[in-house]
């Protein structure tokens, strides 16, 4: 990995887990739950909290953007959140319930001099992020920045987050996998198990008829285990991920984005140490 990669990686390790509190802290559910949601599982509130930046857009649009669920899946669950609740209230109610996470997550750290220059630092980053093709890091930008900086910091880390993710999607394009051959290879690399992959809702058929395809193509072998040339291809799109999320950092510059790495360390023990995400995600950090 080269050193502009690893200070890519190191950025997106860093600011996931500040953004993934959005999906998991029971401030934020309690008040998608206000709104109507059923939070008896992730998945009714994910979508609306996740796309309500889009507007109240549909399954197709959502299962695009999002693209690794199945798009039966995503049907499961839009339009009808929008029927629940507008985008509006639903973008009210996660600032409500992040503002409320953060102060229960980082306590005394909410008002510090630390926290201001960490969201100063990670709002010129987002800023400088380009949102041509990334429609979810465009919604995300779109929207106006609050006042108080723990909201900035988070609203930073989530238009940086989409920004990746956005990035990250071209990268798999490039490379010929489709959403569910995206997953396949990915758990082929060992990037987490099997069956946390199987979240995103696609059929054992599905996942079969996916793997035969990357066998096919060489990039398995017949046990489903990736092959060098499958490890090289993911690693091409890692690669290629870490390059389409240079530009806000090669903005911010060397200096102040090894500061704000600096800055994030002590809120990120503060959220990974909460327990509030989950050890095992489909994001494979830490293994890629």
């Amino acid at each position: 990995m080269s050193d502009d990669s690893g200070r890519m990686r190191q950025m997106w390790h860093l600011l996931e887990p500040l953004h993934a509190v959005l999906y998991y802290a029971p401030e934020v559910l309690e008040e998608v739950e206000a709104l109507g949601y059923d939070t008896g599982e992730r998945w009714p509130s994910y979508f609306p909290l996740r796309a309500a930046p889009l507007g109240a857009p549909g399954s197709r649009q959502v299962a695009s953007a999002f693209y690794s669920f199945s798009p039966r899946m995503v049907a499961e669950h839009v339009p009808a959140a929008w029927d629940v609740a507008a985008p509006d209230q639903v973008l009210a109610a996660r600032t409500r319930g992040i503002d409320r996470a953060y102060r229960a997550l980082i306590g005394e750290r909410t008002g510090s001099a630390d926290l201001a220059e960490a969201a100063a630092l990670a709002r010129r980053a987002a800023e400088a992020a380009p949102t041509n093709g990334r429609p979810l890091a465009a919604a995300n930008a779109a929207l106006p920045w609050p006042q108080e900086s723990h909201l900035v910091l988070w609203q930073a880390a989530t238009i940086l987050r989409e920004h990746r993710g956005d990035g990250h999607l071209a990268a798999l394009l490039t490379a010929g996998l489709d959403p569910v051959e995206a997953l396949v290879s990915f758990a082929a690399i060992g990037a987490a198990p099997a069956e946390v992959f199987a979240s995103r809702g696609w059929s054992e058929d599905e996942w079969t008829s996916a793997r035969e395809r990357l066998i096919t193509r060489g990039l398995l072998d017949a046990d489903g285990m990736a092959t060098d040339a499958g490890r090289a291809l993911r690693a091409e799109v890692e690669r290629r991920t870490d390059e389409l999320a240079a530009a806000p950092w090669n903005a911010l510059g060397a200096e102040d984005t090894a500061r704000l790495a600096e800055l994030l360390g002590p809120l990120w023990l503060d959220v990974l140490g909460s327990g509030l995400l989950p050890r095992e995600t489909t994001l494979g950090i830490g293994k890629i």
